[in-house]
């Protein structure tokens, strides 16, 4: 069992990598001089033993490495062999010199007065490369000064002095802090006050990409974050300097160090180990990069017409690179699969299970609107600005996403509508026919028997020759559609070039109509009615602008 060291000979090297702000300094410092020396000499003597050995420790320090068997392992025979140990050294009766060793049969015991420490076997010095006695010479020499160690730091010098050096190490704490805070605040207000002004936005010419407010506030941050990595630094030190004083504490204060650089250890020689698979990643993303820019140069000529091909429409492009991009991306991602870190574990398995679970459960609908979005850009179904009807739903086109189409009705109202109910409903595209050959705008009229039917014909088309923004080729046509019970149904057909102005068209033709049949004084019969009047209901000339009606754009009336 090895000493102690004295705070004299160590502290000065802990203090000043603790005030270097350096916790791998100050653990390197320990490991160097002080108590994480047996530590690290318990990790030497481990690291290229068999996985069927362990080590006996005595207040954290490494004595010597036992074999184990499947029935009695290492651990539970180190153990045991500590336990023994410790006995004795408890038991002042029993002085360090009357610790012997006995050969006995091929195999060496350590005896404590007629007490059995413990038997070295062959198998132990083939463990350590030697032959048994030899080892069984070393052996006894370490449990002597174990126990001379062991009853040492236990007694009242020791742990009198031991308060002292912790009463040190704590004044010394309070100092290094206040300090340290002291010099990070002035630090500080330096740094606020001579360069605070001078820190401008970071902007490219009139775009402002990160706002000086936001840039002080993060120096302000990077500070909070030194002061708490000092405090962590200082705190480590103290607690493995004060636990290494005494007995007791000695054994975790061994292991602080590795608890906290053997993670950091781990993390680096795996960065190192993934440098190859790191690299042939960073080759692949970059190929993918400039394939994806490279195909996205010819969509964006395909979609300009500066690239065709046949059935090819160029509104395809941007949604056809869209499915590529997603395409390449996937088949980047298989290829470079094998070449991420940590992707041959059983724990990133089973996140890719998982999240693929989830993405099939909770995403069906988000799969089925992607879906019919895309089908729906390919059957040119309608296109942005386009007058629809989907299901109750009439209005212009004025967003086509992935997920849902948005519809903008005459009455200003925006109607988001998902792409998998349009795929399942009709739509009816008012304005896909009718840039070149004309929508048709129809509406009917009721006329009783009594009306010849060439008259009621040439009135509806003197009305549609009336109304202004209707196309006058083709011309307008009459249908007789019903001979009903007590009137005849006339339907009244026009041209119009924009699906947009179909409200006001209407609104238009209809005042036509009304106008002319109270001009020459036809009485409209819808709706039907059981009985005629004694009176026609007409309105006469002299009454069309009635009050509050104003007199007609032409100056009529």
């Amino acid at each position: 069992m090895r000493t102690q060291p004295t705070v004299g000979s160590s502290s000065p090297r802990v203090w000043a990598a603790a005030l270097l702000l350096a916790l791998w300094v100050a653990a390197a410092a320990m490991g160097a001089e002080g108590p994480g020396t047996a530590a690290a000499g318990a990790d030497a003597i481990g690291s290229e033993a068999e996985p069927t050995s362990a080590v006996v420790e005595i207040d954290g320090a490494p004595l010597f490495r036992v074999r184990g068997t499947t029935g009695y392992p290492a651990e539970v025979r180190a153990q045991a062999i500590a336990d023994r140990i410790e006995a004795v050294a408890r038991d002042e009766r029993v002085a360090a010199e009357a610790i012997t060793l006995v050969d006995v049969d091929g195999r060496s015991e350590v005896l404590a007065g007629k007490q059995r420490l413990l038997v070295v076997f062959d198998v132990d010095a083939q463990l350590e490369q030697t032959e048994r006695s030899v080892l069984a010479q070393a052996v006894l020499i370490r449990v002597r000064e174990a126990v001379l160690d062991y009853r040492r730091s236990r007694s009242h010098e020791a742990l009198a002095e031991s308060a002292v050096k912790a009463g040190i190490a704590t004044a010394l704490l309070l100092v290094a802090l206040a300090l340290g805070w002291w010099l990070s605040r002035w630090i500080g207000a330096t740094v606020e006050r001579r360069y605070a002004q001078r820190i401008g936005s970071v902007s490219i010419q009139s775009l402002e990409i990160v706002r000086a407010d936001r840039l002080r506030t993060v120096a302000r941050q990077l500070a909070a974050g030194l002061r708490l990595f000092m405090l962590v630094a200082f705190a480590y030190v103290f607690v493995n300097q004060v636990l290494g004083l005494f007995p007791w504490t000695r054994g975790f204060a061994h292991r602080m160090a590795g608890l906290v650089l053997n993670p950091i250890q781990h993390a680096a020689r795996a960065l190192v180990d993934s440098i190859p698979a790191l690299i042939v990643l960073a080759l692949m993303f970059l190929a993918t990069r400039y394939l994806l820019r490279f195909i996205q140069l010819f969509f964006k000529a395909a979609g300009r017409g500066e690239v065709s091909f046949g059935g090819f429409d160029p509104e395809w492009a941007d949604p056809t690179y869209k499915l590529v991009r997603v395409a390449v991306v996937a088949l980047a991602l298989v290829v470079a699969f094998p070449y991420i870190p940590g992707s041959g574990t059983a724990a990133f398995q089973g996140l890719s299970i998982f999240l693929g679970v989830l993405l099939s459960v909770g995403s069906s609908s988000v799969i089925a609107n992607m879906i019919a979005g895309y089908m729906m850009i390919y059957r040119r179904a309608f296109k942005v600005g386009d007058r629809v009807k989907i299901g109750d739903a009439v209005g212009d086109v004025i967003e086509m996403r992935v997920q849902a189409t948005h519809l903008m009705t005459t009455k200003n109202e925006e109607v988001i509508i998902p792409n998998s109910t349009i795929l399942n409903n009709e739509v009816t595209n008012f304005s896909s026919r009718s840039r070149k050959e004309g929508l048709i705008l129809h509406t009917t009229v009721g006329i009783g028997y009594e009306t010849p039917w060439r008259q009621v014909e040439a009135m509806l088309l003197l009305a549609a020759e009336r109304t202004p923004g209707l196309s006058r080729t083709p011309p307008p046509f009459v249908r007789q559609l019903t001979l009903g019970d007590f009137a005849v149904t006339y339907e009244l057909n026009v041209y119009c070039g924009s699906a947009q102005a179909m409200p006001e068209l209407y609104t238009g033709l209809h005042r036509s109509i009304l106008d002319v049949f109270n001009e020459y004084g036809v009485q409209i019969m819808t709706p039907a009615y059981e009985g005629d009047t004694d009176a026609p209901k007409l309105v006469p000339k002299d009454q069309w602008f009635m009050a509050p009606a104003r007199t007609g754009p032409s100056g009529e009336g």
